[in-house]
């Protein structure tokens, strides 16, 4: 074939090769969404990787990797890097912009506020701490945190692809609703969701914004990017700044029941006996294995200036040799223990995470918290459940930024718009 011949033409005038290049895009637009969460959640480092996960040919491959480039998403690098001793040239690497596109993060809890600006990857790009009262007026609070988001956003001039919150209370589907908001002043039922929307609106942010319960958040996160990677049935079980949740995430996905309100482990009864409950309860874990719980027991008087969370903390890990503060740790430990026990039962996950006061409370005495679950659940007798610490930072945070990028991790197309 003579290699100076004119490419062949197609009925609209365009050239075969054009022709095809577009067909093989078109065809792997709908694979840019399930491409996107891959390199996402690092699971496609490479463009073979990312060959082999989506099931199509290395060129539909290639194609979706650059529209994702041209998006501003990813980064595909070419230079030949590849491990010694491989054979053949080395795959395209594949990695989340640093520069990309960011979701505004925010988190309410019992002591104030965080913002935050989250890329792809579940990578924190800048935060801002708040402390504010919490009121009974949502209002204040939401308004306060997103003003600092886009401070944030300003001071780092990218583009914004939406909102998620994170709020110390199980939130009502479809409403949108904070139902036993028992740990901040709000009045139940308030709707975070539309306040939290129109504050968004007001500060100028584009883009969707969404709210959900900060245990599922920091849950999602985890297994996304964490310590709950891989897992197919993962428990999630933490201390906030005060009280305990819990979350489910079940094959990829968070199980949030009938209305958004699976889950709240915190009321599960450890202590019949114990002490009084928000809830009207008595003995509940929300209350038997909190910071406030840990320092009560410990003969500790909570001061004003930090979070509960940092003084339980401090004095876990500063003091645990004081014989009451190693007792106030095992008197926790076991109660979080019957609580995980109880749960291990029913619900026979194959992985726990672990995070706030109860991630320390594990890394100082592993085995006995390993031996309670074990002792108390038949499912640990026969062959254990691994319980591990959660890995990340800020965990509630990102995951309110996954509520944000999901839309873009479903079809980054309809989310951004087409390439210029």
């Amino acid at each position: 074939m003579n290699g100076n011949a004119a490419p062949r033409r197609v009925g609209d005038g365009t050239t075969a090769s054009t022709a095809y290049t577009r067909t093989k895009l078109e065809r792997g637009r709908g694979a840019l969404g399930p491409a996107l969460e891959l390199v996402h959640t690092g699971r496609a480092p490479t463009r073979a990787v990312l060959t082999a996960e989506l099931g199509v040919t290395r060129a539909t491959a290639g194609a979706v990797a650059a529209e994702l480039e041209a998006l501003g998403l990813i980064r595909v690098d070419s230079s030949p890097r590849g491990a010694g001793g491989t054979q053949g040239r080395p795959s395209h690497r594949l990695s989340v912009a640093e520069d990309g596109p960011v979701a505004l993060a925010a988190q309410v809890h019992p002591d104030g506020f965080r913002a935050a600006l989250v890329g792809l990857g579940g990578r924190i790009v800048a935060t801002a701490p708040g402390q504010v009262t919490v009121s009974a007026d949502p209002a204040q609070v939401l308004g306060a945190v997103v003003e600092a988001g886009a401070e944030l956003l300003a001071a780092s001039g990218r583009r914004c692809i939406g909102a998620g919150l994170a709020v110390p209370s199980a939130v009502a589907e479809p409403e949108g609703t904070a139902l036993n908001p028992l740990h901040v002043a709000w009045p139940p039922g308030s709707p975070v969701r539309a306040v939290f929307a129109e504050c968004v609106k007001a500060a100028g942010i584009d883009g969707p914004a969404m709210t959900g319960n900060d245990v599922n958040l920091a849950a999602l996160a985890e297994h996304r990017h964490g310590a709950g990677r891989s897992a197919q049935h993962l428990l999630c079980v933490a201390t906030g700044h005060r009280g305990v949740g819990g979350a489910l995430v079940l094959d990829g996905r968070l199980h949030s029941g009938s209305a958004g309100l699976a889950l709240e482990v915190g009321h599960l009864t450890v202590n019949p006996e114990g002490r009084p409950c928000h809830c009207g309860s008595r003995g509940c874990l929300d209350v038997e294995a909190d910071p406030l719980a840990f320092l009560t027991a410990a003969g500790r008087t909570p001061g004003p200036e930090v979070s509960l969370l940092q003084q339980a903390r401090e004095l876990l890990r500063g003091e645990y040799a004081d014989p009451s503060v190693r007792a106030a740790a095992e008197e926790l430990i076991d109660r979080l223990g019957l609580g995980l026990a109880g749960l291990v039962n029913i619900l026979n996950p194959d992985r726990i995470i672990l995070g706030g006061l109860h991630r320390e409370l594990l890394q100082a005495d592993p085995e006995r918290l390993r031996a309670v679950v074990a002792d108390r659940s038949l499912w640990g007798r026969s062959g254990g459940v691994p319980i591990l610490p959660c890995t990340l930072d800020h965990n509630s945070l990102v995951g309110a930024a996954e509520l944000a990028w999901q839309p873009v991790l479903d079809d980054p197309l309809g989310a951004l718009g087409p390439v210029a």
